[in-house]
């Protein structure tokens, strides 16, 4: 590890001149993607020098105590134990800021949320969910944008898609792609029975253009008159779309606005997400061949999470973490659980780096 980290505090220095340099400060894709560069090592340069100065003194006193001066020997005996746990408290840190970031953690989302078992109450619940992940957003000063709706007829919805932009959202959201089941009385129910409804999230990073190219010769696309519920028409031009990708035989239907061309560039923007969502899964099984993933790897059919709202309970199966506080999570106050998910996820990380290093 002393051997990667001299490497990279030799590449933070190089950063430093680079930036420090008029002609490569003035292009600014150049000076982007090296400030990017460096304050993510800055983080870890900040663990680094403190950590390389504790080695040094561990290796002084260690020095010391084998000496013929007695009383210094004892003096520095006293100290190495400190030294060795504040050492131990370093290396644990930078072994965390080592861990290599998903470059997709940057990226915006796009949400979707379907009713899965349990008719209405299913419904009413994809609803809920999508208003959890709405206040959620809010408080991290992101942006929702609704792509695709289609309401069921209680007020809930059958399926919601919606694009999420910001700092850092897929990051904090990766997570959340799985089976999420609630039990509680439904508004429907007239006995007070206890049901359980499931609702299916996908979390996709948004891909753009850069990242995935899709070629006009894949696609079919057809235009039609939006429909409403009941089955009314919404306008009278043909502004809704229908892309079909015809090698993977993914469909995408967009009718909410009233511009065909509007419609097109949402249902092409919820396409490429979902191709790029395809590729990390084909990535995700061949990694998997040599570790599980302790999260998941957003596997639909996984039940990920149980709402429990008799007992105001939310319950993660992954990471076993249990919350009684249902009534504020469903206002969006998800941090300690995310939080949870996110440690866990790196703890798995830091277990495949050594093994990794162990081998070599």
């Amino acid at each position: 590890m002393l051997a990667k980290l001299e490497s990279l505090a030799t590449r933070y220095e190089e950063l430093n001149r680079l930036l420090s340099d008029p002609a490569v400060v003035a292009v600014a894709e150049r000076r982007r993607d090296l400030s990017r560069e460096h304050s993510e090592l800055r983080k870890l340069m900040e663990v680094y020098e403190p950590y390389r100065q504790n080695l040094a003194r561990i290796a002084e006193a260690e020095e010391l105590s084998a000496g013929d001066d007695a009383e210094l020997a004892g003096l520095a005996r006293e100290d190495l134990p400190a030294l060795h746990a504040e050492q131990a408290l370093l290396e644990e840190k930078m072994k965390a800021l080592l861990v290599p970031k998903d470059p997709l953690d940057g990226k915006n989302i796009i949400l979707e949320i379907r009713a899965g078992t349990g008719g209405e109450e299913a419904g009413l619940f994809a609803r809920d969910l999508f208003q959890m992940y709405l206040r959620y957003g809010e408080a991290k000063g992101w942006k929702m944008e609704v792509m695709s709706m289609s309401p069921s007829e209680q007020g809930g919805f059958k399926e919601v898609i919606a694009q999420m932009s910001g700092r850092e959202v897929y990051g904090r959201l990766r997570y959340e792609s799985g089976v999420h089941r609630v039990q509680r009385v439904p508004a429907t129910e007239a006995q007070g029975r206890i049901h359980t409804s499931a609702v299916t999230v996908a979390v996709l990073p948004e891909a753009e253009e850069v990242d995935l190219k899709i070629e006009e010769a894949d696609l079919k696309i057809d235009v039609y008159r939006s429909g409403g519920a009941g089955g009314q028409s919404v306008n009278t031009t043909d502004s809704a779309v229908r892309v079909t990708h015809k090698p993977t035989g993914l469909v995408v239907i967009c009718q909410d606005e009233r511009s065909q061309h509007k419609n097109k560039a949402k249902a092409l923007k919820i396409l490429r997400s979902r191709l790029l969502d395809l590729e990390r899964e084909r990535l995700d099984q061949k990694r998997a061949s040599m570790r599980k993933s302790m999260v998941g790897a957003g596997d639909r059919s996984e039940k990920i999470r149980t709402y429990n709202y008799p007992q105001n309970r939310v319950s993660d199966h992954r990471i076993g973490l249990t919350l009684y506080k249902l009534d504020r999570f469903m206002d969006g106050d998800m941090e300690e659980m995310i939080e949870g998910l996110a440690a866990s996820h790196k703890a798995e990380q830091l277990a495949a780096m050594e093994t990794e290093e162990g081998k070599n």
